[in-house]
């Protein structure tokens, strides 16, 4: 299993906008250009975040701003806004076991509660990491 990558182009775009929001416009093509990422990917990487109400973005070349404090936008918050995740469960379970089988008949009772409590650690480790962190981090890089 693997995260995609929009999780983590999803990140760079606020560290970007936080960064450089004083001295440029933010756009698709400025993103792009920071995350070696195509336009196009970025455009829609913006449209998920400003649905899920974490940025704003101006029609035309207008850019880009934070809609919320960077405190209060967690990594889970971005990772639900990007990540597409299937009825809200991180794991794909295979669709039609052989219910003639006693694995297969059994395999979501074993199963399950485990993959329920994996995706809550991890959720739960998600919410601990906010972006104000991450900007204070940068700041130690880019003095």
């Amino acid at each position: 299993m693997q995260i995609s990558s929009r999780f983590t182009i999803a990140i760079h775009i606020f560290v970007c906008i936080k960064t450089f929001e004083e001295d440029h416009k933010i756009t698709s093509e400025f993103l792009a250009s920071s995350t070696n990422v195509n336009p196009v990917i970025i455009r829609k990487i913006l449209l998920q975040l400003k649905s899920s109400g974490l940025i704003e973005v101006q029609r035309g070349s207008g850019g880009s701003s934070i809609a919320k404090p960077l405190d209060q936008i967690s990594f889970l918050d971005i990772y639900k806004a990007v990540e597409c995740i299937e009825k809200g469960k991180l794991f794909h379970f295979h669709e039609n076991p052989n219910q003639e089988c006693p694995v297969g008949k059994n395999i979501h009772n074993i199963l399950d509660d485990k993959l329920e409590q994996v995706q809550k650690a991890l959720e739960d480790e998600l919410k601990k990491i906010t972006l104000d962190q991450v900007i204070n981090d940068l700041k130690k890089f880019i003095k």
